[in-house]
């Protein structure tokens, strides 16, 4: 697993940071605050790629809806075949949510 390549004391502050929000407004805050909205905006997208792909859907419809090059779209699924079940586990608890 790559997991081990990412750990640290600043990713262990950050992610520490991160699950101290307490709700969608402070998300909204707190990203604002530390991304750009072109950081933010490529992180939502690949989500959005990853709950497409393991939909069944296309290359070409995720494309068209999410506006992600082939190369995000490629990467995505690569992360979702042999990554560390990051997306699956995420979208499996959004889709218990619902």
């Amino acid at each position: 697993m790559q997991i081990d390549k990412l750990r640290g004391e600043q990713l262990d502050q950050l992610f520490d940071a991160i699950l101290s929000l307490e709700n969608r407004e402070e998300c909204y805050r707190f990203f604002d605050d530390i991304a750009t909205m072109s950081e933010i905006h490529s992180i939502s997208q690949r989500l959005q790629v990853a709950k497409m792909l393991t939909q069944g859907n296309t290359y070409s419809a995720i494309e068209k809806e999410t506006k992600a090059s082939t190369a995000t779209i490629s990467r995505v699924r690569r992360c979702i075949n042999y990554g560390s079940d990051g997306y699956s586990m995420v979208l499996e608890r959004l889709n218990v949510e619902e």
